[in-house]
């Protein structure tokens, strides 16, 4: 009777050498992902600090330019209760500008959050900082003021966010406070959040939960109301 051979020790040396190149396979695949991690939020910290060196740059100029001439102060600090929310009218007060230039900073010192704001939610400018939902008012103006960023890097902080907390934005065309009125949990396709609204309102978007591995299935939500200092 002939014993019964294990197939798998026929090929040994080929064995280990598949265990050997699976091994240094998933250590490269590894190294590599943790690299391309280590590249992004390096490259966020460096743009985040190169855009709040050229916001303060602008907030300087400008108060220079109206230390200057007195008589422009209606034109350069618009109010935000007539100013027109179309990104033309905009541009002309330097709240809009070009790619990569500062639309303004968020700040919400309860829970440590600072992060300078840009035009446009696309996958680069969220990478790099927290995005204004193009087609809502500006910061300061009449209407729902709507802002997005990522749950794990700028909006992470948000987790803390609690009812009457300040957040405070700030433009070349002022410094606006608003209150915090609620948060809540909401489904992706529930975009009620991002309607229109008479009363000058803050609306803040993030991903929920904020700690889920993958693409998160739901949204959280904060609404503020803009109140006077």
């Amino acid at each position: 009777m002939n014993p019964r051979i294990d197939p798998r020790r026929k090929h040994p040396a080929r064995n280990s050498s598949l265990i050997r190149w699976s091994r240094n396979l998933f250590f490269a695949m590894g190294a590599l992902m943790l690299g391309y991690v280590a590249f992004v939020l390096l490259d966020a910290r460096l743009f985040q600090a190169a855009q709040s060196r050229q916001f303060q740059q602008e907030l300087s100029g400008l108060e220079s330019s109206i230390g200057r001439d007195e008589h422009l102060r209606p034109l350069l600090l618009p109010s935000p209760k007539v100013a027109a929310p179309d990104a033309a009218r905009a541009d002309s007060y330097g709240i809009v500008s070009r790619r990569d230039s500062p639309l303004g900073r968020i700040e919400i010192s309860t829970i440590g959050l600072t992060a300078m704001i840009q035009e446009g939610i696309d996958a680069r400018t969220l990478r790099r900082a927290v995005g204004h939902i193009p087609g809502t008012p500006l910061p300061g103006q009449q209407g729902n003021v709507v802002i997005t960023g990522h749950r794990d890097t700028f909006f992470r902080p948000l987790h803390n966010i609690r009812k009457d907390d300040e957040i405070r934005l700030t433009t070349v065309s002022g410094s606006y406070h608003y209150r915090v009125d609620s948060t809540e949990v909401v489904a992706p396709e529930d975009t009620a959040a991002l309607a229109a609204s008479d009363d000058a309102v803050l609306t803040l978007v993030t991903c929920y939960p904020f700690y889920f591995v993958g693409p998160a299935p739901k949204r959280f939500i904060v609404r503020a109301h803009m109140i006077t200092e």
